[in-house]
Order: C-alpha cells, then sequence, then structure tokens
C-alpha cells in the first residue's frame, strides 16, 4: 500500500512535465523579463532586476500557496475530474499565447472552464482528446462545489502574491503627459505556477491508462495528478505609489478569495449557489481590475520631477541607495550639502566626496531624514538611484 502511494506522488509529479503549461509559461516568463529589462534600459540605461527574474519566481514564489492547497485538497476530498482539468489547460494556453493575464486570474479561469462544461452538457457536445471522451457537467454535480472551493484557495494565494511581490516586481516607464511633462508609471506583470496536487476520482484515469496505479480509500478508487495552475498578473499604477498601491489591491483579491470559499462551502448544500459564486466571483475581479486602472488617471503621477529636490524613480537591488533605505518617490533634497534640482546636479554633488555620500532626504510622510554610505567610484548608478526627471 505505502509503495503504491509512493508510485503515485511520484508519478503525479512526473506526470505535470507532460502537460504544456508548464514549458509555455517558462517560455512566457523569459519573454516577460527580456521586455522588462529591454524597457528598464531604454527608459533608464541600466536594468532593475536580473532578466530571469521572472523565470525563476515563476514556481518558486508560489510553492508554499501550492504546497497549503495541495494539502487542504487532498485532506478536504476535493476530486476533479479530467474534463475540467483538460479545460483549465487549454483556457490557459490560449491566455498565455494570447499575452492577456487577466484571464489567469484562478476566478476567471474557472468560471470560464465551468461555463464551456456547463455549455457542453446542455449543447450535448462531446470531445474526444488523447483518447478521453470530455462530457458536459451539469449545476447539480459535485464538480462546481470542487471548482469553486479551489478558485477560492487559489483567489487567497492570489491576492497575497499580489500583496508580497506586486511592488517588488513593478518595472517603472517613463510617459509624456498631455502637457509635454514627463511622469514615471510603473507597471507589474507577472505569471506564477502553482503545482497543485489533485484527486481524480473513480477509476477514470485507470480505463485510459492502465499502467497508472491507483491506491483505495475505502470502496472508492482515486488517483493523484500534480496539475500546474498558472495564476496570472499584470496592472499599471501612476498616480499612486507601488509600495501602497499593490498591497492595497492584493487585500482586496484576498477578500474576495475568502468570499467565494464561502460560496464553495455553501454550494456544497446547494450545488447551483456554487455556479453563481464563480460567475459572480469572475465578475467582481474583472470590475476590482477595472477600478484600480480607471483610478489611475494619465497626467496625475506619483513620482515626476519636482521643484524641492530629485525625485526616486527606482533603487537597484543591492546598491548604496537600497542599504541607506531610501525607496521610491522620496526626494533627495540635498547630496553631501549641496542642494540639487536635476540628475546632472546630484552626479555633480556626488563628486564633492567621492568616497562618501550623504543625502537630506524628504520622506512620504514629508518629513526630512538623512541617510549616508560609502560610495567607491564616482558613476551616480553605482549608489543605484534612478531618477525621475
Amino acid at each position: 500500500m505505502i509503495t503504491d502511494i509512493l508510485i503515485e506522488i511520484a508519478l503525479a509529479i512526473g506526470r505535470m512535465f507532460l502537460n504544456p503549461v508548464l514549458y509555455v509559461s517558462i517560455i512566457v516568463a523569459v519573454i516577460l523579463g527580456y521586455q522588462r529589462v529591454k524597457r528598464e534600459r531604454k527608459y533608464f540605461h541600466v536594468r532593475i532586476l536580473w532578466g530571469w527574474t521572472e523565470a525563476i519566481g515563476l514556481i518558486k514564489d508560489g510553492l508554499l500557496f501550492a504546497l497549503i492547497i495541495s494539502i487542504l485538497s487532498i485532506a478536504f476530498g476535493l476530486t476533479v475530474p479530467l474534463e475540467l482539468l483538460f479545460v483549465l489547460t487549454i483556457i490557459s494556453l490560449i491566455a498565455l499565447i494570447i499575452y492577456v493575464f487577466h484571464i489567469l486570474s484562478p476566478i476567471i479561469l474557472f468560471a470560464l472552464s465551468i461555463l464551456v462544461l456547463w455549455a457542453f452538457d446542455y449543447l450535448g457536445w462531446k470531445i474526444n482528446l488523447f483518447g478521453i471522451e470530455i462530457n458536459g457537467i451539469t449545476m447539480s454535480e459535485g464538480t462546481v462545489v470542487t471548482a469553486t472551493i479551489l478558485a477560492g484557495l487559489l483567489v487567497v494565494a492570489e491576492g497575497l502574491l499580489i500583496r508580497k511581490k506586486g511592488a517588488q516586481i513593478a518595472s517603472p516607464i517613463v510617459e509624456n503627459s498631455k502637457r509635454g511633462l514627463r511622469g514615471v508609471a510603473f507597471t507589474s506583470k507577472r505569471a506564477w505556477i502553482l503545482p497543485i496536487f489533485l484527486v481524480i476520482p473513480g477509476n477514470v484515469i485507470d480505463a485510459y491508462f492502465p499502467w497508472w496505479p491507483q491506491f483505495s480509500l475505502g470502496s472508492t478508487q482515486f488517483s493523484l495528478i500534480l496539475f500546474p495552475v498558472v495564476i496570472g498578473f499584470q496592472q499599471l499604477t501612476r498616480s499612486k505609489l507601488p509600495i501602497y498601491f499593490y498591497p492595497k489591491l492584493g487585500r482586496t483579491v484576498l477578500i474576495l478569495g475568502e468570499i467565494v470559499i464561502i460560496g464553495g462551502l455553501v454550494a456544497y448544500f446547494v450545488p447551483f449557489v456554487g455556479f453563481l459564486t464563480l460567475i459572480a466571483g469572475a465578475i467582481i475581479r474583472i470590475g476590482i481590475s477595472y477600478i484600480y486602472s480607471t483610478g489611475q488617471q494619465k497626467d496625475v503621477y506619483a513620482v515626476s520631477a519636482k521643484s524641492g529636490g530629485v525625485m526616486i524613480a527606482g533603487i537597484l537591488p543591492n546598491s548604496p541607495a537600497e542599504k541607506m533605505g531610501l525607496v521610491v518617490g522620496e526626494i533627495i533634497r540635498k547630496v553631501n550639502g549641496v542642494e540639487v534640482q536635476t540628475e546632472r546636479q546630484l552626479y555633480e554633488a556626488l563628486q564633492v566626496n567621492a568616497a562618501h555620500c550623504r543625502l537630506e532626504v524628504l520622506n512620504h510622510e514629508r518629513e526630512v531624514r538623512l541617510a549616508q554610505h560609502v560610495v567607491h567610484n564616482n558613476d551616480h548608478h553605482q549608489i543605484g538611484l534612478l531618477i525621475a526627471e
């Protein structure tokens, strides 16, 4: 029995590497990193984060959430039919290929998948993919309950990822306002893969893959599968700083996830509630993105050139600027005792003392503080500052 379970787990892990979503996601993550670096070099002549950041974080960032959801999924017996997994895979691939990450919010992804399966049942359609027949589902089936709870758990993970990573991955871009002024906006576009262990009910896999070992729980047969759920995220902010904007957005998405979970639990008694929860949740998630986007009106920039000093548009990782605790949106008023208004003046002021940098900074609370650090050369980029000018 233990041997069969271990083999089952090993094969479940191996099966993830047969899913095309994994490889398309990796390619897309590499492209995201390349585009970001190219954009940063265009506007600031230096990259902020390493080009492979998106690819490395693709799976690493969501591993803890994937583990927790896997444990909950197996512990509470959230069984998922193969039909749902196939539709999830197809929609995920389409969203990745057309580069529209809003579709990859779990609530939208699951709502679309359930709608497709319901339409198949309503229209009496059937499709045979790789020897597996995909049928529709009714609103009274347990699949709707499972899909709603899983979607809720994944939306909670989405909200937490946005809160934790949104500001970290925000990349500055320079825009020209209608008044001819230059401002800095910040864009976050990222994909995460959460490899979730899911339970397939009955002898579905055994019927088509007889070599797949199964373990028994009572009188029912089950098989494990490790399924790569893709969570996509994209959002731009202008009028609010990333460190305030993305955590707030993440909290809103997190609350939505909690509501969806409650709807899934109610659906256990009334399955149709799960269907309504998925549809309403998807509409609300789209509304959240729309509201947060429309709130970032062009010509209103939190980061732009200021008359009272030099505003920070970006901080390079592991740089003296980061070690001094400087953050995006703060204004540098003096460098080595010299007042600065432009990037050129900042550069010249750094030459006053090439070995040491002493800054007078106006923080977000409009309070003045001092920051200082040793500088090892005359290049101002070596202290890690990107300037809004």
